[in-house]
């Protein structure tokens, strides 16, 4: 095949036309190595050669714009390139990349359990299943959350215990503990270390909060059922709201009376 022309490109690539109407775009890497401008022919086997040398170098290419943008593991890496290159070109591409120093999983584990503590609101346990997803085993991640300090754990649970308190009202203060067990544990704190904390804290009940529901839920119910029913059914509501017996006893009286 006769070469009619060559191009440059914005990417470091070239754009060769070949005259059986074929175009094909490669690495300026492999225009030196092949010494391509000075040749005016190509076969078919040599064409084929250089494309396969091409996907290699754009792997590699695309990589290292990858992990430059933020540090990768290897599974991320693998993940990503997985998607334009088949399995052989990948792998070999990653042992490239390890070969030349890009991937630190040992600097990439300590980074990212030092962002997600001081940067988020996760726990511990969350950041085990996070980083045992991307290919860490639970041994080396908790060899490094050793390292973190209870105190640490203890101000940041305090500062979400008490969001999570004053963002939550119509709750009574066993539903709302309840209620805040669940949201912080699913953000990966231990159960026992949430309850001790609450234990902690002194939790303000609000008179206003209870007479509000108790006459939300009095107009509702009141439509249904009258006398000892109506109370029956409205202490039950205000029961699994999470008010204490004692309290919800006050306001009925108080407002039977």
């Amino acid at each position: 095949m006769k070469i009619l022309k060559y191009k440059k490109l914005k990417d470091n690539r070239y754009s060769i036309t070949l005259d059986n109407n074929t175009e094909i775009k490669v690495y300026d890497d492999l225009i030196v190595k092949h010494n391509l401008l000075c040749q005016k022919n190509m076969d078919q086997k040599q064409v084929d050669e250089i494309l396969k040398e091409n996907d290699k170098l754009a792997s590699y290419y695309k990589a290292i714009k990858y992990i430059t943008v933020k540090m990768r593991t290897e599974i991320e890496l693998k993940k990503y390139l997985s998607k334009s290159y088949d399995s052989k070109i990948v792998n070999e591409t990653i042992e490239k990349i390890k070969k030349d120093g890009y991937i630190n999983e040992k600097l990439y584990l300590e980074s990212y359990i030092n962002d997600r503590v001081n940067l988020s609101n996760v726990g511990p346990y969350k950041i085990i299943n996070e980083l045992c997803k991307l290919g860490y085993k639970e041994d080396e991640v908790n060899e490094y959350l050793d390292r973190i300090d209870y105190d640490i754990w203890k101000e940041k649970l305090i500062k979400i215990v008490g969001k999570k308190i004053n963002s939550n009202h119509g709750y009574g203060e066993n539903r709302l503990k309840e209620k805040i067990v669940y949201d912080v544990s699913n953000l990966g704190y231990s159960k026992k270390m949430i309850e001790e904390i609450l234990d902690s804290i002194n939790i303000p009940v609000d008179d206003k909060i209870l007479e509000k529901e108790y006459q939300k839920n009095y107009s509702k119910l009141s439509r249904k059922y009258d006398g000892d029913m109506l109370y029956y059914q409205i202490r039950n509501k205000l029961l699994y709201k999470g008010f204490k017996r004692e309290d919800i006893e006050n306001v009925i009286e108080k407002n039977r009376s």
